[in-house]
């Protein structure tokens, strides 16, 4: 007979995990893949629109700050305050009040025809629709349809016209790397004898984000845009406009910096080529800072 003698073993007292050093260690990777694949945290370019819609019950306040400016020294300086909400996870609509500080003639980044004086300027209303989605690792793409109508609400401060913006905007997303792209067309309303030239917006822009932090920490993308308008002369009883329509293109570097919830956009728009028709007032520098709140 053969006997065997068991020995019993010694528990082994491992170190306990505990659940949240757990979370904080990988709160960033899991913040960052949250953010791709739920689209709640998705960035946008700073001049251009991208593809991120709101989820379903969701509101964005956001306060903006634009200034364009000339080669004589003359500013324009807009104080924007927007309000975005999320009826469903791929559609959400806003409003959009502008308010001059001062005018110089200018032209903004909306395409918005520009005044001397102060005041409030004609209320913007804007949707989105997010058509088609694809999430996989760490990665989102996704296409997005926007529509704009400014509606002649300013009086004198205003163009006196209503007029449509029509668009598409295409967006990936990663843990590192973004990329954008989106076209739009401005249908400018005629006005008595007068046709307005429409215009057409072509970006390309792209985001870096150097470090992925953990949730408490703030996030940072650096970005890069390329913005081109072209526009159409249009005419006035009949005649051709011979000062007015043409191109232009600007290189824009800007940041975007998130906490959480709020997030902090800036950047400056630099002319590098332009081919207008006739004798028009130069290509102005821009330069804009944005607040956002999501809720």
């Amino acid at each position: 007979m053969v006997f065997i003698r068991t020995i019993p073993s010694r528990p082994i007292n491992k170190p306990a995990i505990r659940p949240r050093r757990l979370i904080v260690r990988y709160s960033g990777l899991l913040l960052a893949y949250a953010m791709v694949g739920s689209g709640v945290e998705a960035h946008d370019p700073v001049f251009s629109p991208g593809p991120h819609v709101l989820f379903k019950g969701g509101t964005e306040l956001h306060s903006n700050y634009e200034r364009s400016t000339g080669k004589d020294g003359r500013s324009k300086d807009v104080l924007r305050q927007g309000l975005i909400y999320g009826i469903n996870a791929n559609w959400a609509v806003g409003v959009e009040l502008p308010y001059a500080l001062n005018g110089a003639g200018a032209t903004t980044g909306s395409g918005t025809d520009g005044v001397s004086g102060g005041g409030l300027e004609d209320i913007t209303l804007t949707s989105k629709y997010r058509f088609w989605r694809r999430d996989t690792p760490g990665v989102q793409q996704s296409w997005a349809a926007l529509v704009k109508l400014k509606l002649d609400t300013a009086g004198s401060l205003g163009s006196g016209t209503t007029d449509a913006l029509f668009g598409l905007t295409y967006g990936y997303e990663s843990l590192k790397w973004y990329r954008w792209a989106s076209v739009r067309y401005k249908v400018n309303q005629n006005q008595s004898g007068r046709i307005r030239g429409d215009q057409l917006f072509v970006d390309l822009a792209g985001g870096w984000r150097p470090k992925v932090n953990d949730y408490r920490a703030l996030d940072t993308v650096w970005m890069l845009e390329l913005n081109g308008e072209i526009i159409n002369s249009g005419s006035t009883f009949g005649i051709s406009n011979a000062n007015a329509g043409g191109s232009r293109w600007f290189v824009s570097p800007g940041a975007m910096w998130t906490l959480r919830n709020f997030a902090l956009k800036a950047g400056l728009q630099i002319p590098v080529a332009a081919r207008l028709n006739g004798s028009q007032a130069k290509s102005k520098m821009r330069a804009l800072v944005e607040l956002e709140w999501h809720f």
